[in-house]
């Protein structure tokens, strides 16, 4: 049932973590939010946790607009320290669990982070002579370092103080709870990362009304409301799931989070939590159709599923084994909830239809807009103050460029059907041009894909002698079916244009990929064609 919470959009002044926090108090006070591990919060517990770590940060010197870094897996800790910064106006900044030396040193001298939380196993990682050159002041460490196994203190270098978590919260146990800071909707509530698979990470300043409307966005298309259970093995320092909680806060619904997806354990994990409402990545529905048949599939509560970038064969084929209908939609972490589909949409595979509150524009390279079924640029922008993003921290360069005429340029290649809906073409940066003929990787993929022995593949340019590109597909096998690259080329010739067909492809046990799943082809790139590498020009007969 849909409750009083999304009767109506929140006053201007009131999109903030902190009004939000206090108003779902009041609306649902003991009702269940939170489930994750030993923890269980209720609304009110929400609001106390908020202004109590509000509190242990103060008391530590941390104040608002100082940068607070989280490293950590799925525990009701990260939670704590994001909402103690919400609080206290100061920002959070999750860092990828899979992150590691370098990179790790990336994010802490971009976002000028003075505080570190972090688990005591990812310690190793840091390194105290590169820390040392950072305005790093504090870490505080999320179990106890004896027990972890750790260095101790001394592991992060003298200058900077480490502490357990639990001492933080022991030492502030008394004070009194921090009163929540004066501030607006465009005040930065998180600076999240982007994957970085093309270049050097963009941190994402994410103000406290976008992180609002992410959430009334997304339950509205999936319809959640009171009586719903959430429930996600989504990673926390990414925005899907971060947006999880804020759809449960915000319709007095529950949030369950699992430590990590598990295939195996995805099906009893639903059953055991009753879930409702399930979130999905696109890789992450092939690899659940791999495991064998079981009657959990289809003995469950689960009436929808969010599933962006789940190809529609597999879809469909989920819907028909599961029972379970995925929606499909558009967001970035720049921008918000922008395009969804529906349980009645009237076909597979399009990217779905304008959400209200925003506007789109399918446009050329001099952002001019082109007309129906011309695939161009998708540019995005919002009717409400602060749904997207305020910019790339300290690249006010790149901010320009995204933003430029005042529409955010998404770097999707997509097309508008006559029926208003978006289908999704390519990444720009990833298309091919073969033979004088633009390529679509995802269309490629999209007719690997359908073949029996293939579980998972990426499509890539890579330089031919002839100063063009040549297409490479990587393939994962399915089971135990052998792939053979001629008998797979011949299932594409009546599928594919001829351009389009790969000349090389690699076999490989895995694709490189994110912490969230996503592909990075640049890594399968920079490997391009080696030793191993199946040529489709030298099996040809002389």
């Amino acid at each position: 049932m849909k409750t009083e919470a999304l009767s109506g959009p929140l006053l201007p002044a009131q999109r903030t973590l902190p009004a939000m926090l206090q108003r779902q108090a009041q609306l649902f006070a003991g009702r269940s939010l939170l489930r994750l591990g030993a923890q269980h919060w209720s609304h009110e517990d929400a609001l106390r946790v908020a202004a109590s770590r509000a509190s242990a940060l103060a008391a530590a010197g941390v104040q608002r607009g100082d940068r607070v870094a989280l490293m950590s897996t799925n525990r009701a800790e990260f939670l704590e320290v994001f909402l103690g910064c919400g609080w206290l106006g100061a920002v959070a900044v999750p860092i990828n669990t899979a992150a590691m030396g370098p990179q790790i040193d990336y994010f802490l001298a971009d976002s000028q982070a003075r505080l570190l939380v972090i688990e005591a196993a990812l310690l190793e990682r840091l390194s105290p002579e590169r820390l040392a050159r950072l305005p790093l002041q504090q870490v505080w460490v999320l179990e106890d370092l004896a027990q972890a196994g750790t260095q101790g203190p001394q592991s992060c270098g003298p200058d900077i103080h480490v502490r357990p978590y639990s001492a933080v919260l022991a030492a502030s146990a008394f004070a009194e709870p921090q009163p929540a800071a004066e501030i607006g909707p465009g005040d930065p509530l998180a600076i999240l990362y982007t994957s970085g698979t093309t270049g050097p990470a963009k941190g994402v300043v994410c103000p406290h009304a976008q992180y609002y409307w992410w959430g009334v966005h997304s339950a509205d298309v999936l319809g959640i409301g009171a009586d719903d259970v959430l429930c996600s093995t989504l990673p926390l320092f990414h925005i899907n799931a971060l947006n999880t909680f804020a759809q449960a806060m915000l319709t007095g619904g529950e949030v369950v989070f699992e430590t990590r997806f598990s295939a195996s354990g995805f099906w009893p994990a639903m059953h055991a939590h009753g879930a409702t409402v399930v979130y999905l990545l696109g890789a992450m529905v092939p690899i659940l159709l791999a495991q064998p048949a079981s009657a959990q599939e289809q003995g469950h509560r689960v009436r929808i599923g969010l599933g962006p970038g789940v190809p529609a064969a597999a879809g469909q084929a989920f819907l028909a084994r599961t029972g379970v209908r995925l929606l499909e939609g558009y967001g970035s972490t720049e921008t918000n909830f922008v395009l969804a589909t529906t349980p009645d949409s009237p076909h597979a595979g399009s990217m779905g239809w304008l959400r209200p509150g925003f506007e789109a524009r399918v446009a050329d390279e001099a952002d001019v807009e082109l007309g129906v079924g011309q695939a161009g640029e998708l540019l995005l922008r919002a009717h409400q103050p602060y749904a997207f993003a305020s910019g790339y921290f300290n690249m006010p360069d790149k901010t320009v460029q995204a933003w430029r005429n005042l529409w955010f340029h998404t770097g999707d290649r997509v097309l508008r059907e006559a029926d208003g809906s978006f289908r999704f073409i390519d990444r720009i940066k990833d298309a091919i041009r073969r033979r004088g003929e633009n390529i679509s990787s995802f269309e490629v993929e999209q007719v690997l894909l359908s073949h029996p022995a293939v579980a998972a593949c990426a499509v890539y340019p890579v330089r031919s002698e002839l100063a063009e590109d040549e297409v490479m597909a990587a393939l994962v096998a399915r089971g135990d079916k052998p792939i053979d690259p001629a008998e797979l080329m011949a299932f594409c010739k009546t599928r594919l244009p001829y351009f389009a067909i790969p000349r090389y492809v690699d076999v490989l046990a895995d694709l490189p990929r994110t912490e969230n799943g996503k592909v990075q082809k640049y890594k399968l790139r920079e490997q391009g064609v080696g030793r191993h590498t199946w040529d489709r020009e030298a099996t040809r007969a002389p």
